[in-house]
């Protein structure tokens, strides 16, 4: 087979494809040496590399019985065959042992009817989501998405200042590159890439080897690390981050965070950058109606029930948020605590039913409150504190916040939204702005808020396979946990909730 392709290409480098399990050894290889001729023009790729990155390049394909034959009639490359493999005999190959009476008496058939029978008719495919039989371009796209999202970056991954309960996530969310857990940055060598729990603690590592900006022209640079900043994602999980309970969906951001508005990142290049086309603003608008008549939110917590007060003409909700979070240090100007934010709605709106929702985490004292939060009633109608979100959206008129994902949700459910701070959705026109955001000089449609921020910048993780999935998917496991009811809290988790509540008090 070799003598033939360095026969028949005489000008052109043979590519020897070595086989993974001799690779691993495994198994036995049958090319353990080359002549010198033989080597001046062979190549062996003895790494486990992607067939396609090879078929493409390729003028033929020589092969015995392997698989990458017929993957080479999928790429339309000519094949050559030694042996005879399933595809070999139909006359779309050229084959060096005469086929079985069976198959050439039979008329010559096409590459389409071979894929048919052989990833068609032939086989019975699961779909590895449901556990459902399902037909192949269902595992096709599933196997793609795998594929896509496990090739975004490098093969090691360096994350500074992990907990031991969120490693293995961590390992979930990066699947296809090796993680590396580290306590400090300084141990990560130059060009090593990071990944880094939001903008504390590592998140302000350098990008660059310290002293390289006194060096001169032509001197040696390190090359810069590449930073990766995690954080929830929009639909999260039912029960609270900070009681730990497992995420289906964080972000993973090359330039900043979503919810730091001092400088760009991924999110706002998306709504800045992206042409959206008709599919994934379809695509958008499904998943919108599905989340918005499902109910879902972000933690989907709460149990009780709330009716908007019969009298009231006007009702305007105020969600509180964690005073110490990033969010508003990093996206809050002028008016930066809760008591301020309600202060400054009932200045602006002294007719209205005023409605406050404590932040849940501070609800479970997971979190403190805010500053002078406990006055919060002076400036306010009514406190809620257990009702869905989703149900306070549906039932006021209005919601008016610092940072708050509420204010995203809101606007899924067709609510004005002032911004008295600068989330990732303010600026793009679709909400009141109290403050301007000169870099987003975009004016979005819903829908492409919607696509950038549910479908083209999260990654989710199924609770299901552990797998990659889509948000469409995501938001079928959310929907199937509430249904399920929270179960109750190990006693270590309990136990930790109250260590970490006693600790924020």
């Amino acid at each position: 087979m070799l003598d033939a392709a360095l026969s028949e290409y005489p000008h052109l480098p043979v590519v020897l494809k070595v086989h993974p399990d001799v690779i691993s050894g495994r198994k036995q290889g049958h090319f353990n040496t080359l002549t010198p001729g033989e080597a001046a023009r062979v190549l062996l790729l003895a790494t486990d590399a992607h067939p396609p990155d090879i078929l493409y390049a390729a003028h033929a394909v020589y092969t015995v019985t392997s698989q990458m034959g017929f993957e080479g009639l999928l790429w339309g490359k000519p094949v050559r065959t030694f042996g005879m493999p399933f595809y070999a005999g139909w006359g779309v190959t050229q084959d060096d042992v005469p086929a079985p009476g069976r198959r050439s008496s039979q008329p010559r058939v096409s590459i389409e009817d071979l894929v048919h029978a052989a990833l068609v008719e032939y086989p019975r495919y699961i779909d590895p989501e449901t556990g459902m039989r399902c037909e192949v371009e269902r595992l096709v796209e599933w196997m793609g998405l795998q594929r896509r999202m496990r090739e975004r970056f490098p093969a090691q991954i360096h994350a500074v200042n992990f907990s031991a309960w969120k490693r293995p996530i961590v390992r979930a969310f990066f699947g296809g590159s090796a993680v590396n857990f580290v306590e400090r940055d300084s141990t990560i060598p130059a060009g090593g890439t990071l990944a880094v729990w939001g903008r504390s603690g590592a998140g302000d590592v350098q990008t660059s080897a310290p002293g390289d900006e006194s060096r001169t022209a032509g001197e040696h640079r390190s090359p810069p690390r590449q930073v990766l900043r995690l954080e929830d994602g929009f639909l999260r999980s039912v029960g609270l981050g900070a009681d730990l309970v497992r995420p289906l969906s964080w972000v993973i951001d090359r330039r900043g965070i979503y919810y730091d508005a001092t400088t760009p990142s991924d999110l706002e290049w998306l709504l800045q950058e992206t042409a959206f086309d008709p599919p994934l603003l379809e695509r958008a608008k499904r998943l919108r109606e599905r989340i918005t008549q499902a109910g879902i939110t972000k933690y989907n917590v709460g149990s009780g029930e709330w009716a908007r007060p019969a009298t009231a003409q006007r009702v305007v909700l105020v969600p509180g948020q964690v005073e110490s979070d990033a969010s508003i240090a990093l996206g809050a100007r002028g008016v930066r605590t809760n008591i301020a934010l309600l202060q400054a709605v009932r200045q602006v709106a002294p007719e209205a039913h005023i409605v406050y929702k404590p932040h849940p985490d501070v609800v479970a004292k997971l979190r403190r409150a805010g500053a002078g939060e406990a006055d919060a009633s002076r400036y306010c109608d009514e406190i809620v504190v257990d009702t869905p979100m989703h149900l306070l959206l549906d039932r006021v008129d209005e919601v008016h916040v610092l940072t708050s994902l509420a204010g995203f949700e809101a606007l899924l459910r067709g609510k004005p939204v002032t911004c008295h701070g600068s989330p990732f959705y303010a600026g793009w026109g679709l909400t009141t702005d109290v403050h301007a955001h000169p870099r987003r000089t975009r004016r979005l449609a819903l829908d492409e808020l919607v696509a950038a921020t549910l479908i083209l910048y999260p990654t989710y993780v199924s609770r299901t396979t552990g797998a990659f999935t889509t948000p469409e998917r995501a938001l079928d496991e959310l929907l199937d946990w509430r249904s399920r009811g929270r179960s109750e809290a190990g006693w270590w988790r309990k136990g930790l909730r109250w260590v970490l509540g006693w600790r924020r008090r």
